[in-house]
């Protein structure tokens, strides 16, 4: 049986040099699928020649570089909806053979992606282990004696066991990142509503989210966005910002992380210094840690279970549980068990609650790019679930649970192994559309803790073409009047702007002060010059993108924002002003700043 890297660059060159086909590869996959199956219970079904073809006859219609996702191998849990091929949820009583597929899976087709088949799950997404299913318990794809982590076991299984190129989950409570970092995999929970859930059999509808599992955050990225798009058919379907494309993906610089104050690791030995160790990559890497207080992100955390929540997922299988309750497994039944008399008062209170929590946890995050955890405390063994379902099952969602209520994005990446050979890694996690910028940082911290997925190779290392990976802040240069302590400095105030650096630009700039306007604000003009520049003071200030179209229509001519080069070499976003300013004002480059003039001015 043969071996394939299913990196998606590598099998685009494979296909392209004629070397492979997806007809051949799809074929030796489902070989290897069935003969690992037995063991790792990761498929619900695989797709048999006569549902594969379709696909495959098409592909082989298509030109190779006209679909960016030619001939892919993907699998779909088993709560998703692919035409013609029935979904149970991991539930027999529950299964039902949709017509049309869910839109991302359609939209994968459509780029050329094959599925392979529906994967196992925890029954109805319900658990964090893999175990709660009829179709077979998924242990773990490195270490025997442990869980796949759930409730996307089988696909993380698929990807980790090097059948499939990426895989679909869903995430709720950690659904998409819990089998992430028990397998080795980069697990994407995307801001929701960024991919569309119609075609999703709900566990919470307000707070699902589809996520992708890939080998590597650079794949992640660009499954995204291809896939990132607004859905007539989903209800809570969200646009993506600019800010948050393809092209925000890139090197994370001189960035701001924060790290919970008081860390839980449930008495495991190991995962201190594993967490010390991805902080130290992330602090080589340009970044400085900030302490946060976490206790606001667990409060907020416990509601989904501990709160009415549990009464939305009461909402899909109810009938079905009042009907026949023994086509429900136990442990979910235990689950739900308190679900009917939630009130809708304790739900409005619950809201309440959850809104004064995020209030804080967005302060908290609102001077950060990004906040570093471990994807969970410890894991837990096959034993222990088999003692007790529930107690290890909630350990496992410690520093997951709260993300989709606080409508963050997530990603999970691997960075190390336990001495037992077990994958070991951690979550970043932001503000609600940094899915790039967040991917961009897991980016960071596979590469340079040099972890490799078994069967998919080494992330790649030749980051030279990239450029600076972006967020939703944007770095505006000053040079005048909006610099702190001046007049017009309350105009980056009010839009949530913080002082990043004074410093100032590359030798290359003058600086003139432009002629006054009456009742107007004295301003310097800067413009950049190929000899006789030096370098001129400004300030750095960052500002939530949103803002910066307001801020950029209170600019008078003939000033403007252009690009700014730094003394670091770096180019930001900053003031330049057009020629016939210029000509108008007087040159004070000598002074070196618009301070020092204003200084010497009134000396």
């Amino acid at each position: 049986m043969s071996s394939f890297d299913l990196r998606l660059s590598t099998l685009r060159a494979a296909y392209r040099a004629k070397t492979l086909t997806p007809r051949q590869l799809i074929g030796d996959l489902l070989a290897k699928a069935a003969a690992l199956d037995p063991e790792f219970h990761l498929f619900i079904r695989l797709l048999d020649d006569a549902e594969l073809a379709p696909y495959l006859d098409w592909l082989e219609t298509q030109e190779i570089d006209a679909l960016p996702l030619y001939g892919i191998p993907f699998a779909i849990k088993d709560n998703i909806d692919l035409a013609g091929i029935p979904t149970t949820a991991a539930c027999p009583a529950f299964a039902y053979t949709p017509a049309e597929s869910a839109t991302l899976v359609a939209q994968l087709i459509a780029l050329g992606a094959v599925p392979l088949g529906k994967t196992n799950l925890d029954q109805f997404a319900t658990g964090l282990n893999g175990t709660r299913s009829p179709y077979g318990k998924c242990r773990n794809s490195v270490h025997p004696d442990y869980p796949s982590g759930g409730s996307s076991a089988g696909s993380s299984l698929a990807v980790a066991l090097g059948l499939a190129s990426f895989a679909l989950g869903t995430d709720t409570a950690g659904s998409g990142r819990v089998p992430a970092g028990l397998n080795n995999l980069v697990g994407l929970k995307a801001t929701r509503g960024l991919l569309s859930t119609a075609g999703v059999v709900p566990a919470c509808r307000t707070l699902d989210c589809v996520t992708y599992f890939t080998a590597t955050a650079h794949e992640a990225s660009e499954l995204l966005a291809l896939t990132a798009r607004p859905d007539p058919r989903d209800a809570y379907s969200r646009r993506n910002p600019q800010w948050n494309d393809a092209r925000a993906f890139g090197t994370p610089t001189k960035f701001r992380f924060g790290v919970p104050s008081a860390l839980y690791f449930a008495d495991c030995a190991e995962s201190p210094a594993l967490f010390a160790a991805a902080r130290a990559i992330l602090e080589a890497a340009g970044g400085e840690a900030v302490d946060i207080d976490f206790a606001p992100f667990v409060e907020a955390a416990k509601l989904l279970y501990e709160g009415p929540w549990v009464a939305e997922r009461y909402s899909v299988v109810g009938e079905l549980l009042e009907a026949d309750a023994d086509a429900v497994l136990p442990v979910i039944r235990d689950v739900l068990a308190r679900a009917p008399g939630a009130s809708a008062v304790e739900l409005f209170r619950a809201q309440y609650r959850l809104q004064a929590l995020k209030a804080v946890c967005d302060a908290a995050l609102e001077p950060l790019d990004f906040v570093l955890t471990p994807t969970y405390p410890r894991p837990v063994t096959l034993a222990e679930l088999e003692r007790d379902p529930i107690g290890p099952n909630s350990l496992l969602g410690y520093y997951t649970n709260f993300m989709n209520l606080l409508d963050y994005a997530a990603v999970a990446t691997p960075t190390a192994f336990m001495a037992n050979g077990l994958p070991w890694g951690v979550t970043v996690f932001g503000r609600a559309f940094t899915d790039q910028y967040l991917l961009s940082v897991a980016d960071t911290l596979q590469r340079m803790s040099g972890v490799e997925c078994v069967g998919h190779g080494k992330p790649d290392t030749d980051t030279s073409e990239r450029s600076a990976a972006l967020n939703d802040r944007v770095r505006v240069a000053v040079c005048g009047a909006h610099m702190q302590g001046l007049p017009l400095n309350r105009e980056l105030v009010c839009r949530g702007a913080r002082l990043i650096a004074a410093t100032h630009t590359a030798p290359n700039y003058r600086l003139a002060a432009l002629a006054a306007t009456p009742g107007g604000t004295r301003r310097p003009g800067m413009w950049r010059v190929s000899d006789g520049g030096r370098a001129i003071a400004v300030e750095v200030w960052e500002m939530p993108s949103l803002e910066l179209g307001s801020f950029v229509a209170t600019i008078p001519s003939p000033l403007a924002l252009g690009k700014v080069e730094l003394a670091n070499g770096e180019w930001v976003t900053g003031f330049v002003c057009e020629s016939f300013g210029v000509e108008s004002g007087t040159d004070i480059t000598g002074f070196g700043g618009w301070r020092a003039w204003l200084a010497g001015e009134h000396a």
